[in-house]
């Protein structure tokens, strides 16, 4: 079961760190614009505030990426603590989107479904 609970960390990160590209390397794209609704006007604005926000979600694959390693390594203590916070961190994130802005329930759901999943799991595995 925890490598299922890793599978869905890993993806997690993934995900993350995709939206790191989206929102830190790409935003003022029309692509990236297309996916977060934005005018080639709010992009240019908000620019520097997404750059800031895409690294916080690189850190959080970075932190959950760590912790997997330490998993993988048999310092189940270390890697369940980083995988809880990185992962338990991007639900956080992601129920706080949805809670402000409902009308980005997708984005919000897309961005917390995989840790989620992760937390849970590797909750149970650790039973």
């Amino acid at each position: 079961m925890t490598a299922v609970a890793l599978v869905f960390a890993g993806l997690a990160a993934l995900l993350h760190v995709y939206i790191w590209v989206m929102e830190s390397l790409t935003w003022t794209s029309p692509k990236t614009r297309a996916t977060f609704g934005t005018s080639a006007e709010e992009a240019e604005a908000t620019k520097e505030l997404a750059y800031n926000q895409g690294f916080y979600n690189l850190f959080l694959a970075v932190v959950t990426a760590i912790g997997i390693g330490f998993i993988a390594a048999d310092h189940d203590d270390v890697g369940a603590a980083l995988v809880f916070t990185g992962a338990g961190s991007m639900v956080a994130a992601g129920l706080v989107l949805l809670l402000s802005s409902p009308d980005k329930a997708r984005a919000a759901l897309t961005q917390l479904t995989f840790p989620a999943i992760a937390v849970v799991v590797l909750a149970i595995s650790l039973l």
